[in-house]
């Protein structure tokens, strides 16, 4: 993997950092959709379990920057593979899930160094294709990338 400045891959150590950085990113978006005020603390250490889960995987990688007492910024990357089709050849889609930036370190290339990182390893991984969601704030990022609107128009159901 092509080392982008700054950036590694995370370690168990990081897992509360991590955890601090994803409720960073919640609260921005906001919303009752993103942050129910039904939703408590419990979600925190179902992410820490998951996070340690996935630190060990091969499906998954998790990249940060580090800032002064703790993580500047983090990124997570998975693959999954779906079923192959003409628009797919081998079916293995990547996702970008949660980029964020702790306030204090915001611009200055830390989201663009963690994707840049991502992207080489879903060529590693041999995606044909990557998606995310992108926050107003990151979409100009996004879109610089090569990330453009997606075919297919989202909807959602909550089980």
């Amino acid at each position: 993997m092509t080392h982008h400045t700054g950036v590694r891959q995370a370690s168990q150590d990081d897992v509360a950092e991590l955890v601090r950085l994803r409720a960073l990113l919640f609260e921005d978006l906001g919303g009752d959709f993103f942050n129910p005020p039904s939703a408590g603390g419990g979600w925190r250490d179902a992410l820490a379990a998951v996070l340690k889960e996935k630190l060990a995987e091969d499906d998954a990688r998790i990249l940060v920057v580090d800032g002064g007492d703790g993580l500047a910024a983090c990124g997570i990357g998975t693959v999954e593979q779906w079923f192959p089709g003409p628009h797919s050849r081998n079916g293995r889609v990547g996702h970008v899930i949660g980029v964020v930036t702790d306030p204090a370190y915001r611009r200055r290339g830390h989201s663009r160094a963690i994707m840049r990182g991502l992207l080489d390893w879903f060529r590693e991984r041999e995606a044909v294709r990557v998606d995310l969601y992108a926050s107003r704030e990151g979409e100009p990022l996004y879109r610089e990338l090569g990330f453009s609107d997606h075919p297919d128009p989202a909807l959602y159901r909550r089980l």
